[in-house]
């Protein structure tokens, strides 16, 4: 099975923001390269909130080029065999932190944003990755900082997309 074929297979189970996820169905369908960079039409991501339920934070980098407070995340790699794998790379790449774990019930959110040319679209596919007790984070070569936010912290530094994220995380932790 492609990344291609997972993501579709993914999407088709995700419950939630049913017109959104329709549009990163028919992008995947008329895209064959809809996973990767190179598709200028806007290409598909996976991103992790990085989690602390017992400390009730989450770690957020603040990103080098778009200089905002956000969760780790980005583009696919020819080496992931599944969303859920890209996501968890670039969750424990961005965060330094060993032995994370997703949360199970599959992705959180979706979230489609422009981004610079020469590509249009980020058509984001956003986990929650539990960080085990204790975890220490570090930056990245894609950050300027990485830092713990208390749930009720993250509407003062980050955009709506983060905190809409955020309050899909805790709503999935409670159950």
């Amino acid at each position: 099975m492609t990344l291609h074929d997972d993501a579709v297979l993914v999407l088709k189970a995700y419950k939630g923001q049913e017109e959104l996820r329709q549009v990163y169905l028919d992008h995947l369908s008329a895209h064959p390269d809809g996973m990767w960079k190179a598709c200028t039409a806007g290409h598909v991501t996976a991103s992790a909130l990085v989690v602390d339920p017992e400390a009730g934070r989450v770690l957020l980098t603040l990103h080098r080029k778009l200089r905002m407070w956000l969760q780790m995340g980005g583009h696919c790699e020819p080496g992931d065999p599944t969303l859920t794998s890209a996501a968890l790379r670039e969750a424990g790449e961005e965060s330094g932190i060993e032995g994370l774990t997703l949360l199970p019930g599959g992705p959180v959110r979706l979230d489609r944003h422009a981004i610079p040319a020469p590509c249009n679209w980020h058509l984001d596919v956003q986990y929650a990755a539990l960080a085990p007790a204790g975890s220490t984070a570090a930056i990245s070569d894609e950050s300027l900082d990485v830092r713990w936010f208390g749930y009720d912290e993250v509407a003062e530094v980050a955009d709506a997309s983060v905190v809409r994220l955020v309050e899909a995380t805790r709503a999935r932790l409670a159950g």
